[in-house]
């Protein structure tokens, strides 16, 4: 089942331009010009209830652009969105209970009153009874660690501590779709790792989660599909494992050895390819190769053919290499990628 479908959407700012007209000219006075800024350019996305995708893209790609559309925030300049069956800006009040947002940036909660009546007010918006609203604080407040912050108020909360109320009071009702716009700003390592369990543990139950993020970390933890956007259009979109094996199937074999070999031709010749480089002061080889080439197999084998090998561990890629990547415009298709398939989304620019 679709939780979120969207359709060509696109979204165009315009802000009056004040450059003066012709010389001579006295038109610019009484007529209004302006420039037009292309932020999302016709993305279509479908995301399927239980799915938690992370959707990522350099500094001003589009990427809060895209979640202000989907959460109703913004309205399209054209296309077609709808979430959980409606068009978010057009039915805010129901679409809003069906959504939990974070924008990093930005807090939810009233500036001046405590964190607890700020939640006391959303658990009355959304209908809580309170067997509801108690079992989710409960749970919130042991997950986030904001026990003895309910009682202060959001404006004398640090960025760490405003983050950690602000996701207790975007979960509070239990939503089933969750737009999370880096959560994680100024969150410690051990809250991080506790909202990541309970992100993958609400997720397991079957929420909805679009996460955009520069914690790659996250990524990995959390997300099994992988939403690349660049100049507002998306340039890939893939499960986590298929990006990785698409765009970074490189791995690298380390290997410890007895002696210092006398040369690393005979492995270069056997792994033709491949690119052998020493360590260690020569008391260690890598080997970076590709496995639809060599297999993992294969090389240890050249390598035991030439040296006495002591010890092995093999670096398979991270999300982070495909990440910047993309960012340095430095993808490569796959075997199984036609160039012709998509020639406006392609992600080499």
């Amino acid at each position: 089942m679709a939780r979120i479908e969207a359709d060509d959407l696109r979204k165009v700012f315009r802000s009056p331009d004040k450059r003066p007209g012709l010389a001579g000219s006295l038109r610019h006075l009484v007529e209004r010009r302006y420039s037009e800024k292309v932020a999302v350019d016709g993305i279509s996305l479908r995301v399927d209830e239980g799915e938690a995708v992370a959707y990522v893209g350099p500094n001003g790609a589009g990427k809060s652009t895209t979640i202000k559309l989907l959460t109703g925030i913004l309205v399209p300049t054209s296309g077609e969105v709808r979430v959980n069956g409606i068009v978010p800006h057009r039915n805010r009040v129901e679409n809003a209970r069906g959504i939990g947002v974070v924008f990093g940036q930005r807090t939810s909660l009233w500036w001046d009153l405590a964190v607890r009546d700020s939640l006391e007010l959303l658990r009355d918006m959304h209908g809580l009874s309170t067997a509801e609203y108690w079992a989710n604080l409960d749970r919130l407040v042991e997950m986030l660690g904001i026990g003895d912050l309910l009682s202060s108020t959001a404006r004398r909360l640090s960025l760490g501590q405003r983050m950690r109320a602000d996701l207790a009071a975007a979960l509070l009702h239990d939503p089933p779709i969750v737009y999370l716009d880096e959560p994680t700003i100024g969150l410690d390592i051990e809250v991080k790792d506790r909202l990541r369990a309970f992100l993958r543990q609400i997720v397991a139950e079957g929420t909805t989660l679009v996460l955009t993020t520069h914690d790659l970390g996250e990524i990995e933890d959390v997300c099994s599909r992988l939403v690349i956007i660049d100049h507002g259009r998306i340039v890939h979109d893939g499960g986590l494992r298929q990006v990785i094996e698409t765009y970074a199937r490189e791995r690298v074999m380390h290997v410890d050895l007895a002696a210092r070999p006398v040369s690393l031709a005979g492995i270069a010749t056997r792994l033709a390819g491949a690119t052998v480089i020493e360590e260690r002061d020569g008391l260690g080889v890598a080997v970076t190769f590709d496995p639809l080439a060599h297999t993992a197999g294969d090389v240890l084998t050249a390598i035991q053919a030439e040296l006495q090998v002591v010890d092995l561990r093999i670096k398979e890629p991270a999300i982070e290499d495909v990440v910047r990547r993309v960012y340095a415009g430095q993808l490569i298709p796959g075997p199984d990628d036609s160039p012709d398939d998509s020639p406006d989304d392609s992600p080499v620019r």
